[in-house]
């Protein structure tokens, strides 16, 4: 290996905390997937991993195993697998516990360092542990994405600006308070009614929404739209009142936005009022959340985005005698069949790998939500990835979700 690249990574810094920190160029795996194309042998070897060691505060982070950060390289995703493994009989192992390639660990010349390096197309969603000296590691699970250029601040973007507003003290949620903010787009006319889009679980979201926003709207891939972002509930005691919010079959949180909180943002800005014009989002409990409220008002929104939603029984009650006194999101799916059909557009995202529990199993929900819209005939999209229960699959697609919740929009 040339003096030059071993100067280099010598001096690099690596983002995580448990790595030393040096003042020189950044180091990324990127950097040591280049200089592990070509490994060196002898001397060379033991100074190459010399430097990668020398990166870690703590020596027991390789030890155990790491995955290092994973890095954007020309639209592809580098990542690298590290483990020190001394004084062992048989090579480590790395194993995965999900679907996803086999890597098999190489050693750095005769050093006791191993590594596997890997580019991906796009994304990758992963659970993994090391076996090392028959020890194994802990089971850990890692999801990243593609940034899409659509979700950064782009030159020459006219830029919305996002308020937060005062707590919101609710009277339908009698007791609860909340945050919330509202992002008005930079083309947004005092005298133009425009469209609208509700996030549930608004904090978030409303960070990286917003440059969405700016570029989709300057694009005209999606009409002038206020973007209105609130959190859940909480009382006086600090007790969340998400859940209850958010997985209850009910117009309860639909009647919020209605009654409290959408007259609240036009006091200062006018809505249009047209199902059409209005969406609603959230993932999770939030994204069943956004289903209800447009299943309850499809005269109020007609356009539904969840992530990884929760079309689960987390909602439903059994009495004493195992007799279901209280539905969960798990009916939805036979309501949709058995409902004459809502105006709505519907678009579903979650992960293979996503929770399965006592409530149920999210992928086999979301699966059932799909086979239930397609069967009666609704608009509708279904991603499925391999991610786990994260923003982040959603996250990524996000400009793309928006382009196709809004196509063909006319006013």
């Amino acid at each position: 290996m040339h003096k030059g690249l071993l100067f280099t990574l010598v001096g690099l810094v690596l983002a995580l905390p448990t790595f030393a920190q040096q003042p020189e160029t950044p180091f990324n795996a990127t950097t040591l997937r280049d200089a592990l194309k070509r490994p060196p042998y002898g001397e060379k070897a033991e100074a190459l991993a010399k430097s990668i060691r020398a990166l870690f505060k703590n020596p027991d982070t390789l030890r155990v195993g790491t995955l290092l950060p994973a890095h954007e390289n020309n639209g592809t995703l580098d990542l690298v697998f590290l483990v020190d493994a001394p004084n062992v009989t048989e090579p480590p192992k790395l194993v995965m516990e999900t679907k996803a390639p086999e890597f098999t660990l190489e050693q750095l010349g005769e050093t006791s360092l191993y590594y596997a390096t890997t580019t991906q197309p796009d994304g990758f969603a992963i659970r993994y542990h090391f076996e090392v000296g028959g020890k194994r590691s802990p089971t850990r699970q890692t999801e990243v994405y593609l940034t899409h250029p659509d979700s950064v601040e782009q030159m020459g973007v006219p830029k919305g600006t996002v308020t937060k507003m005062p707590v919101w003290n609710s009277k339908v949620f009698d007791g609860t308070h909340r945050d919330w903010w509202v992002y008005v787009p930079a083309q947004y006319k005092a005298d133009t009614p425009v469209c609208l889009m509700v996030f549930q679980d608004g904090g978030g979201y409303v960070g990286f929404t917003s440059k969405v926003f700016d570029n989709l709207i300057a694009k005209g891939d999606m009409p002038v739209t206020i973007g209105v972002f609130i959190n859940p509930g909480n009382f006086a005691d600090n007790r969340s009142n998400r859940s209850f919010e958010y997985d209850t079959l009910s117009d309860q949180y639909v009647r919020m936005l209605q009654e409290e909180i959408l007259p609240e943002v036009e006091k200062t800005y006018k809505l249009r009022h047209d199902a059409n014009s209005r969406a609603i989002a959230g993932a999770s409990s939030g994204g069943i959340c956004a289903f209800t409220a447009a299943w309850e008002r499809p005269n109020e929104f007609g356009k539904v985005l969840s992530w990884v939603g929760s079309f689960t029984g987390i909602a439903a009650r059994l009495n004493a005698k195992g007799q279901l006194i209280q539905p969960g999101g798990n009916n939805y799916p036979v309501l949709i069949r058995k409902t004459p059909k809502k105006n709505i557009r519907v678009f579903l995202q979650d992960g293979e790998n996503d929770l399965d529990n006592e409530h149920g199993s999210w992928p086999l929900a979301n699966h059932e939500m799909a086979r239930s819209l397609a069967h009666e005939g609704y608009d509708y999209k279904f991603v499925m990835g391999n991610g786990f229960h994260s923003f982040e699959h959603g996250r990524a697609i996000l400009p793309d979700s928006l382009r196709w919740l809004w196509r063909d929009y006319k006013p």
